[in-house]
């Protein structure tokens, strides 16, 4: 495999990575999830819109695991994972970012990468302290690399700026074999040089890695994403590609408030 993650496995599996049948949440009287139904192609790039409180990040937390679903089913590559822990999705290839960043603030950049490859691995458990030629030493620069962190190799985390620390959970999401990645609004707080770089760094992903993004700069979603699909209350309303999207006036009256510059 060529490009800047070489080394990550090629997903094997049928022809979508996510099939989502009938999903639904509930917290008790509120509905958050009604009837989702939803198909993403392996190797597909995905952005899911809406407002706040469409019910995204739900979306986003049924399919890791975090939340039960209370009706319908979710395949993962032609596995049923409705009932399996959040360890068992990431063991089959799902990798998830949040909102928040989630970081250890006292270690250095190549050491929260290799971590994160060790941690994914099947020597995870080994008592024997690795040495120079450990194999996921290698996947931590490949990774770091691919996310544009070379020059902060030995930085504490603590000191990154925050679109670097953004970048950085980026690479924790590419760690192992990923399949399938759901980013959850990774250009947030970014400024406009941040952004550009998070792009790049998107559309530079593996091929046969897909994902699914969620995010409100509307700039970012459309240029890395081959389908959209939009979320209001709950619900999806409306798929299609970026162009069909961004001039639909039903999404503008919605989600861009009359018009989108």
């Amino acid at each position: 495999m060529t490009g800047p993650a070489a080394g990550l496995d090629a997903a094997h599996g049928g022809d979508h990575a996510l099939e989502l049948a009938g999903v639904g949440r509930r917290f008790g009287a509120l509905t958050a999830l009604a009837d989702i139904s939803l198909k993403v192609k392996a190797g597909e790039r995905r952005a899911v819109l809406g407002s706040n409180g469409a019910g995204k990040t739900t979306l986003f937390n049924t399919i890791t695991g975090d939340f039960a679903p209370t009706s319908g089913s979710i395949r993962f590559f032609g596995e049923d994972i409705t009932g399996f822990p959040v360890h068992e999705r990431i063991r089959r290839g799902l990798r998830r970012t949040y909102q928040v960043s989630l970081l250890f603030a006292g270690l250095s950049v190549i050491d929260t990468i290799f971590l994160a490859c060790r941690g994914v691995s099947r020597r995870r458990f080994s008592l024997r302290r690795p040495g120079p030629d450990e194999p996921t030493r290698a996947q931590a620069e490949r990774i770091m690399h691919a996310v544009k962190l070379d020059e902060s190799r030995d930085a504490l985390v603590g000191a990154l700026s925050h679109g670097q620390q953004r970048q950085l959970e980026v690479a924790l999401a590419l760690a192992g074999a990923p399949r399938f990645i759901l980013f959850d609004e990774p250009a947030a707080g970014l400024s406009p040089a941040e952004r550009r770089d998070l792009v790049q760094i998107l559309t530079q992903l593996p091929a046969h890695i897909g994902f699914i993004i969620i995010e409100h700069d509307l700039d970012v979603a459309l240029r890395v994403a081959e389908r959209v699909t939009m979320m209001h209350e709950g619900r999806i309303f409306r798929e299609g590609t970026p162009d069909e999207i961004e001039s639909d006036p039903e999404v503008q009256a919605i989600y861009l408030g009359g018009g989108h510059g």
